[in-house]
């Protein structure tokens, strides 16, 4: 079926609540992922926001709420029909890898391969050519992984997960660590797919840049949901954040900018 005629609702949390033994970690969230879009998680450090990507991907269960995919509630979905529609990225690149990045990608196409099917070695080294090709990074496809930049990994590890072909692209803070010049060109990479994406952002500006929709997050539950415009408010940004703002329209877009204030008071920038 033509994406056209499908449900906008590609993914939905319900009333999803998450918790520790000390910590209301994640309290009766809901909301909806529209299909094809590109939404944000933003809140301080602490919210919930990586518990809360967690809960979307399977790694942990809710103690209340259910999360849908395409209608169907993901607890129901085996593990290896759900990764080959939802991949996922961490924060944190991985270390000890001493195989090269064409090496590394051909592990991304496992869930693909049933076990009795032969490895077609020419059809896969076509799809590593043509992410390879995607991410910028055809050039450094014999590279040992850990001798590539921060931002090469993280591209790196972005096609990967696109080598799963997904629906969905779950990110965990995709430009964490990374110098501004990598922060866009990642981010303008993951706008470019196409695709559904759920990311953790910090940076506001980021983040109004680039997402359609804006998810705010205080104490594990959402506190405001929008397009950046909606959101980024300097009342919803002092609210959240403890700091006094002017918001404006960025030169290059009609998307909002975000400016802080230095006043050396209570509420002043780092």
């Amino acid at each position: 079926m033509p994406i056209s005629m499908q449900t906008s609702a590609h993914m939905q949390v319900n009333q999803l609540s998450w918790a520790t033994q000390s910590k209301q970690v994640l309290d009766n969230l809901s909301f909806t992922i529209e299909r094809g879009k590109f939404v944000g998680i933003l809140g301080p450090n602490g919210v919930g926001k990586s518990t809360l990507l967690r809960c979307m991907y399977k790694y942990l269960a809710p103690d209340s709420g259910d999360v849908l995919l395409n209608n169907q509630n993901i607890k129901n979905i085996a593990h290896r029909d759900f990764a080959a529609k939802v991949a996922v990225v961490l924060q944190h690149t991985p270390v000890g890898f001493s195989m090269t990045a064409r090496q590394l990608l051909a592990t991304g196409l496992i869930n693909q391969q049933k076990w009795w099917q032969s490895i077609n070695k020419a059809k896969e080294n076509q799809q590593i050519d043509e992410v390879l090709a995607l991410v910028g990074l055809k050039h450094k496809s014999e590279q040992i992984f850990e001798s590539l930049s921060g931002g090469e990994r993280q591209r790196l590890l972005i096609a990967r997960a696109l080598l799963q072909k997904p629906e969905i692209l779950l990110l965990d803070e995709p430009t964490n660590h990374l110098d501004v010049g990598y922060q866009v060109e990642i981010l303008s990479l993951i706008k470019s797919l196409n695709i559904t994406v759920v990311a953790t952002i910090h940076d506001l500006n980021l983040a109004s840049a680039f997402c359609d929709k804006l998810l705010l997050l205080r104490e594990g539950k959402l506190i405001k949901s929008g397009t950046p415009a909606q959101v980024l408010t300097p009342a919803s940004i002092e609210n959240i954040y403890g700091i006094k703002t002017e918001v404006d329209r960025h030169p290059q877009g009609c998307h909002p900018r975000v400016t802080y204030h230095f006043d050396g008071g209570r509420n002043a920038a780092v």
